[in-house]
C-alpha cells in the first residue's frame, strides 16, 4: 500500500440554488482503510440530475455542503489490506449507485453527489466493490461519461424484455441517454428512430447511425409520424427521457404491449395522462440507472465493439460551474466531461 499524503482540490455545492454556492476547498487526501482503495480521479461529467440538485428542482433528498455529481472515472493509487478485486494502476468508474451489484433494484439505493459525496474531487476512497473496470480503449474523460447515461441507455435495452435485432427504438433528443441509446442499440441491430430540434443535430444523429430523424420544432405530431416510419405497427420501445411535455407523443408511438421506459423528468409542464391514455396501449418502466452487473455486461460490448462515448465538451476542473451552465443552455450533443488533471 503506497501512502499519500497532502492536500486536494475538491469542490462542494454548499446549498442548492445556484452556481454561485458551487465553492473550491482544500481538504487533505483521504487515507485508505482495510478493504478501501484511493482513486486518483482523473474526469467527472455531468448529468441532468446535476443541475436539477444545482437549482433545487431536484425531486429527491439533497445534504448540503457535498462534493456534486454522480460520474467519475480515475486511477487506483492506493490500496487498503485485504484488497483483491483491483491493484495500484488500474483504470476504474465509479456505479451510480452503492448498493446495487445486480438483480433487481433494491428498496434503498444511495446515488453520489445527493446522499453522500460524488467525483468532483481530485482524490476519493472507495470500497472497491463499488468499481468497475473500464474499456481500455477509452480516455478518462471518455470513461467518465459512462456511469449513467451509458448504463440507463443499456438498461433502457435491456430489462425484463431485451429488445433484439430487427426492433425499433425511438429516442429523444441528444443527450447523454439518447446518444449512448443510438450507439448502442445500433451495434445491437436495432433499428433507431430519433427526434431532435435542430437540422444540425440531426445530421449529427445520422452520422451515428440513426436509421430516420424527426424534427419536432417542425413536426409537432412525431410521435405519430413515427408509428407511420415503422409502417403503421408503432416502435418496440421510447426511451422518455423528458417527461410531461412529450409523454403524450411517445404514446402515439408506441406499439400496442410495447414499453417506454420513462428515465427522467426534463419538463415539469405538460398535458396530464388520463388512466384511459395508458389503459390498452403500452406498459411503463422507470429506469434507475442500473446494477454494477448491467455497467460490466456493457463495458464488454464497448471493449469489443471499441465504441467510443460522444463528448461534446470538455471543461478544466476550475470552469465546473461553467461547465453547469453550459448544460443549462441545452445547446450541447452528447456528454459534458470536467477534466481533473
Amino acid at each position: 500500500m503506497t501512502d499519500h499524503q497532502g492536500t486536494m482540490r475538491s469542490i462542494r455545492l454548499e446549498q442548492q440554488g445556484s452556481v454561485e454556492n458551487l465553492k473550491m476547498v482544500t481538504e487533505d487526501i483521504p487515507s485508505v482503510q482495510r478493504g478501501e482503495v484511493l482513486v486518483k480521479v482523473k474526469a467527472s461529467s455531468l448529468n441532468y440530475r446535476d443541475l436539477a440538485m444545482l437549482k433545487d428542482q431536484y425531486p429527491g433528498v439533497v445534504h448540503d455542503n457535498l462534493v456534486p455529481l454522480s460520474d467519475g472515472a480515475g486511477e487506483i493509487v492506493a490500496v487498503g489490506e485485504g484488497v483483491r478485486r483491483f491493484q495500484v494502476g488500474d483504470r476504474v468508474a465509479g456505479n451510480f449507485t452503492r448498493e446495487w451489484f445486480g438483480g433487481k433494484r433494491p428498496s434503498y439505493t444511495e446515488p453520489y453527489g445527493s446522499h453522500s459525496d460524488g467525483w468532483l474531487t481530485e482524490y476519493k476512497v472507495l470500497n472497491p466493490e463499488l468499481l468497475v473496470s473500464i474499456p481500455s480503449h477509452l480516455s478518462f474523460e471518455q470513461a467518465a461519461a459512462l456511469p449513467c447515461a451509458a448504463v440507463t441507455a443499456w438498461s433502457s435495452l435491456h430489462g425484463p424484455s431485451p429488445l433484439s435485432a430487427g426492433d425499433t427504438v425511438l429516442t429523444l433528443g441528444s443527450g447523454g441517454v439518447s446518444v449512448f441509446t443510438l450507439q448502442l442499440a445500433k451495434w445491437m441491430g436495432i433499428n433507431v428512430i430519433s427526434t431532435t430540434s435542430s437540422d444540425e443535430k440531426a445530421e449529427k444523429l445520422k452520422q451515428l447511425g440513426a436509421d430516420e430523424v424527426i424534427n419536432y420544432n417542425k413536426t409537432p405530431n412525431w410521435g405519430e409520424v413515427a408509428k407511420e416510419l415503422t409502417g403503421g405497427r408503432g416502435v418496440n420501445r421510447v426511451v422518455e427521457v423528458v417527461g410531461p411535455a412529450t409523454i403524450h407523443q411517445s404514446l402515439k408511438a408506441i406499439a400496442p404491449g410495447n414499453e417506454i421506459s420513462l428515465i427522467g423528468v426534463l419538463s415539469q409542464t405538460g398535458d396530464k395522462i388520463d388512466y384511459f391514455d395508458l389503459f390498452g396501449t403500452a406498459s411503463t418502466r422507470t429506469i434507475g440507472v442500473g446494477s454494477r452487473d448491467d455497467f460490466e455486461a456493457m463495458n464488454a460490448l464497448i471493449e469489443d465493439k471499441g465504441l467510443t462515448p460522444v463528448i461534446d465538451s470538455v471543461f478544466p476542473f476550475e470552469q465546473a460551474a461553467e461547465a453547469y451552465e453550459y448544460l443549462e443552455s441545452q445547446k450541447f450533443f452528447g456528454k459534458i466531461v470536467i477534466t481533473h488533471e
